[in-house]
Formats: structure tokens, sequence, C-alpha cells
């Protein structure tokens, strides 16, 4: 490992909105993206084929899949075949952690991120996450970020060397509305991404995932591409 990292970042791609815009913001920034999915057991692939598109059409150096099964223990309704909340108001969404919260997801995405950005000597790991506009999930919150980022310095070799990591989430204080237009300012093609949470040929429009993105598109004042 050489003296001082390359600028470099990895990126966390879902294939949703959120991540394709903190992506396209790392690029931005300057950073080579390195962008990391994960097959991890969830309700369908259409969120995995949208991750490929955007990291292809963001430039990313790299594009890795992790594959897991979290669907070995449940505990969610993107993990098993139970039923996804359906109409909740985006006021609602907040006040309680939905069945669509997968447990501890973010941390093991982040400890995945971690090691391949210790490994290509990236400093700098960026995700699409925001608390806003969001489903109430505790694992979307700055405080859980900072955390990892403490996490992170004392249990790599990198950071006790010096060579700190830092968590970057540059959407975590915007709403949708923000975001989509930001995004729309750097050039993403939201008619890549997929943001609902069933897997069908269009978005159902029910789910909470749905309503966020429907909300944040209409603020906006942009029609999302996928609704054709």
């Amino acid at each position: 490992m050489s003296a001082s990292f390359s600028p470099r970042a990895v990126c966390l791609v879902s294939g949703g909105l959120d991540s394709a815009t903190s992506t396209a913001i790392a690029r931005k920034c300057g950073f080579d993206v390195y962008a990391l999915s994960f097959d991890y057991g969830q309700r369908h692939r259409k969120e995995l084929e949208a991750a490929e598109r955007v990291a292809a059409a963001l430039g990313a150096k790299r594009h890795v899949v992790i594959t897991f099964n979290l669907r070995q223990w449940g505990g969610s309704a993107l993990t098993t075949d139970m039923d996804v909340p359906m109409d909740r108001s985006s006021e609602q969404m907040p006040g309680d952690i939905p069945i669509t919260y997968v447990p501890a997801r973010n941390t093991i995405f982040l400890s995945f991120a971690l090691g391949w950005a210790e490994t290509v000597q990236a400093q700098h790991i960026f995700l699409g996450v925001n608390q806003l506009d969001y489903s109430g999930y505790p694992d979307c919150r700055a405080e859980f970020l900072r955390a990892f980022e403490t996490t992170a310095n004392l249990g790599t070799k990198a950071g006790t060397e010096g060579q700190h990591f830092h968590i970057e989430a540059p959407l975590i204080q915007m709403t949708k509305a923000e975001i989509i237009r930001a995004g729309v300012e750097l050039g993403v093609d939201y008619a890549l991404t997929w943001s609902c949470y069933l897997g069908e040929d269009r978005p159902c429009m029910h789910c909470d995932s749905c309503i966020l993105r429907a909300k944040g598109f209409a603020e906006a004042g942009i029609r999302d591409p996928l609704l054709g």
C-alpha cells in the first residue's frame, strides 16, 4: 500500500435516485468512482439492473456486486414474502420504523465498502442516505454515520496509521426535490434508476419509496421519466 491514497471513492450504488445522485456528486468532486452494489436476497433484481446502468453511465472505474443472502434470517419485508406497506403518507413515514427496514443493512454495506476502500486506497465512502424525506430507518441518520466513521478509523490499518476514512453523505440534509434538482444539474439520467420496492414492469406508486419519489419529482417541478 502506498504512503498516500489516490483520489478514489467507493460509492454505494443501489440503483435508486439517491445513490445515483450521491455518486454523481462524488464524480463532480473529482473522485474516480468505485461502485459497490449488493445482491443480498432482496425481493427483486430490478434495482441491481438499475445499479449496473447507473454505474456505467456515471463512468465508474469498477463496479462490484457483492452477493450474500439476508433471506436466511429474514426480518424485513424486503427479504421475506411479507407484504410491503402501502399508501402511507410522507408525514407518517418518519414516525416509526417500517417492516421494510432490513436489520443492520447499512452497517453491513458500509463494512464491505470499508474493506474495499482500504484495499484500493480510497479514503472516501459515498452513500445516498438522507434524513428529511425518508422512511424512518435508523441507519440513515447522521449520528449513525459519524459513529461508523469513528469505527472505521479505529478498526483499520489505514485509520490507525493516520490515513483517515470519511463517510460522505452529501444528501443527508436534502429533501427529495433538492436531490432531484441537484441530480438534473449534474446530468443524472433518472430513467436509468429504480426506486419501487416491488419488481413489476412499472413503479407501483403505493409503496413508501414510490410515494417519496413522486413527492420529490412533484415538488421539483420535474416529470419522472419512469412514468413516461
